[in-house]
């Protein structure tokens, strides 16, 4: 089971789980966010890596708002803050994975796999080491597969690496960064603003990396 939003990170998270020998089933969550077009290329990530299944949930979070994700009165800032930033979106990594494990369950599938990453990212507290421990145990606690002794696992392989080793990764493992989508506004074509803390981790990743950078943005 791969959490696949359809941004670069998780893109490359599939194609690993592919690598490693699993037959990968895909899920994705449409949450209200405003990038809706990464939930497009999530399906063509998908269809690239031959995904055996893409299913996508729909869970409409901009009823809690408080996250400028899910809140259209609050701006995506485009200059770099101190602490948690406004993007964060409250619960929403809990939220994916509690889904994946719940279809993981039903496919009797002991294994998944989620692209968080702790080095070059936003500050987001569910995206921690300890977040992703804490997380496998609850899941073991909780569930008849876990009872029964069919333990379940969380990957977070990308957790340590920088952006730019991502991206020599997933360039080494085939993945086509021209179809992913990372921007926080991106428009209904997926093409990206240029501005947003996702687009800048995103663009100084290829440029550390030595690669050309497919993303198309605005202006383009």
């Amino acid at each position: 089971m791969v959490l696949v939003s359809g941004g670069l990170d998780s893109a490359t998270t599939l194609a690993l789980a592919m690598r490693e020998g699993f037959s990968c089933y895909a899920l994705s969550l449409d949450y209200g966010q405003r990038h809706g077009s990464e939930l497009l290329a999530a399906e063509k990530v998908c269809r690239m890596l031959g995904a055996l299944d893409h299913k996508t949930v729909k869970l409409d979070l901009t009823l809690f708002g408080g996250s400028a994700l899910t809140d259209a009165s609050i701006a995506v800032p485009e200059k770099a803050s101190n602490g948690i930033p406004v993007t964060y979106v409250p619960a929403r990594n809990t939220i994916m994975l509690s889904l994946a494990l719940a279809w993981a369950e039903v496919l009797d599938a002991r294994d998944i796999y989620i692209g968080v990453n702790a080095v070059d990212y936003s500050g987001y507290p569910d995206c921690r080491p300890e977040y992703v421990r804490a997380f496998e145990s609850m899941a073991n606690l909780a569930t008849k597969a876990g009872v029964e002794g069919k333990r379940l696992a969380l990957h977070a392989p990308l957790i340590r690496l920088a952006k730019s080793e991502i991206v020599k990764l997933g360039t080494e493992l085939g993945v086509d960064y021209s179809l992913t989508v990372s921007c926080y506004q991106a428009d209904s074509e997926g093409r990206a603003c240029g501005r947003c803390d996702s687009c800048r981790l995103r663009r100084e990743g290829f440029l550390s990396a030595g690669l050309p950078d497919p993303t198309r943005y605005f202006q383009d």
